[in-house]
């Protein structure tokens, strides 16, 4: 199999990767149309990516059967361009989840503490205790949390440890496991936010994700309270929280940006990363040596999975429901011919197979077919199985919801 790494991979997955028998290319420089021209001149089965980029050209350009992105999100993949051409895509969630709490934490330190001002101040030769040891502290501040995921999992210990009471609002967070976590439940982002000191967010992108985080949201913050995002810039209307600045004092840490540069280096503008109430780090959320080992060693069983059994762990793009109507059930002697016999005539009746599974008992005498059909086949045609093929012991339908 062979494997194109383009963007920074830690040794110890390429020589993983190796060890498994792939043919691994390390370019860690490629991005957009010279990685689509290099994909395809390769032509590798697999492409592992971590903050590259990977467009619609380039999962055009050669034979791609699956992109991996060495971390939580796949936000920076044309997902959809890759699912009409059959390619998967996968990542490596829960592996980075300590290494963004704990940057998330320090964020929230530095905005009490005001530790990069201190810092500049003391660099330029200022002393100015009067000024920098006004502080709130975090012992007994809410802390708001927006998602209760492997990320947001994590930061409940450790606000835990720090005195801090906790309200969560997720979509996936019902009353019983807010107790059991031992935190407040919210019914909304905006309830989350009107009860916390500090607001921190752990959401995945996705369309309704997407400017969650807007005026209403920040209107219901309290003045002064901090934000804290190092889920995905797109998820905070920029403009609302410029007004929040403005308006209501709002100071907030953010890792991720909505315009960032595609690479580990670039030119970036942002009048938001320039504002003094605001602390930014550049997106390094994930970036410990703990974290990258395990996401490289997670890639690696990924592509090991694929290559030994063609099933791809943590697949994104598959569909949760298909139009499958119902489900023909063939209990039938596992001989040659059978299954090919009755998709012969699924397909004369122009009916379209969506899924399909074949399980064969012990000793391999006997097996049933699932085939989950996008429309209802004529009876005519069941019973044409039913007697045109000896090998064929049984017939049924399962009409789906």
């Amino acid at each position: 199999m062979r494997v194109l790494v383009a963007d920074k991979f830690e040794q110890s997955g390429l020589d993983g990767l190796a060890a498994l028998g792939c043919e691994v290319f390390s370019e860690p420089v490629l991005k957009d149309q010279a990685l689509a021209e290099r994909v395809a001149e390769l032509k590798p089965d697999v492409l592992i990516v971590r903050s590259t980029r990977v467009g619609e050209a380039v999962l055009a350009a050669g034979a791609l059967k699956l992109v991996v992105r060495a971390g939580a999100g796949y936000n920076t993949i044309d997902v959809a361009a890759a699912s009409r051409r059959g390619i998967y895509v996968s990542n490596c969630p829960g592996k980075n989840s300590i290494a963004v709490a704990e940057l998330a934490f320090a964020l929230i330190l530095a905005l009490d503490r005001r530790i990069p001002d201190n810092v500049i101040s003391l660099r330029a030769g200022a002393w100015n205790k009067a000024e920098f040891s006004k502080a709130r502290g975090l012992f007994g501040r809410t802390l708001g949390l927006l998602g209760v995921g492997n990320i947001g999992g994590q930061m409940i210990p450790r606000a835990k440890a720090f005195g801090m009471p906790v309200v969560a609002w997720s979509r996936s967070l019902s009353a019983e496991k807010a107790e059991a976590l031992g935190i407040e439940r919210a019914d909304s982002p905006r309830e989350a936010a009107a009860a916390a000191d500090v607001v921190s967010v752990h959401l995945a992108l996705t369309p309704d994700t997407r400017g969650l985080c807007d005026a209403g949201f920040f209107a219901a913050m309290k003045k002064g309270a901090y934000f804290i995002n190092t889920a995905r810039g797109e998820i905070v209307d920029q403009e609302a929280l410029k007004a929040a600045i403005r308006d209501k004092g709002i100071r907030g840490g953010l890792d991720v940006f909505a315009q960032e540069p595609a690479g580990g280096t670039g030119e970036f503008s942002s009048e938001i990363a320039r504002t003094p109430a605001i602390y930014g780090t550049h997106h390094i959320g994930a970036s410990t040596e703990e974290a990258q080992e395990a996401i490289a060693a997670e890639a690696v069983r990924i592509v090991r999975l694929f290559q030994e059994t063609g099933k791809v762990p943590n697949v994104v793009n598959l569909a949760r429901k298909t139009p499958a109507t119902c489900t023909l059930v063939v209990r039938h002697l596992d001989r040659p011919g059978v299954l090919a016999s009755v998709l012969d005539a699924i397909s004369a009746a122009k009916i379209n197979v969506q899924e399909m599974e074949n399980v064969v008992f012990e000793g391999a005498e006997a097996a049933v077919a699932r085939i989950n059909l996008e429309a209802i086949p004529p009876e005519s045609i069941l019973e044409l199985l039913r007697s045109a093929n000896p090998d064929i012991l049984e017939l049924s339908l399962i009409r789906l919801d």
